[in-house]
């Protein structure tokens, strides 16, 4: 399980946005990349993710 504290200290690698926990994922804010969890681990490495299907359109 992925704490709120962990959470709010991590960043998306690429972007360097917020990200926020989405099922069994830690999804960018910005990119929507999708990083996985492995073992109560966050994997957060930008080759390891997985792209949304729809790209996140900025207001």
């Amino acid at each position: 399980m992925i704490t709120k504290e962990l959470l709010e200290i991590l960043a998306c690698p690429l972007c360097k946005t917020d990200v926020r926990l989405e099922d069994d994922r830690i999804v960018c804010t910005k990119c929507g990349r999708r990083y996985p969890i492995r073992d109560d681990i966050p994997v957060m490495l930008i080759d390891e993710a997985e792209l949304s299907e729809e790209p996140k359109k900025e207001n």
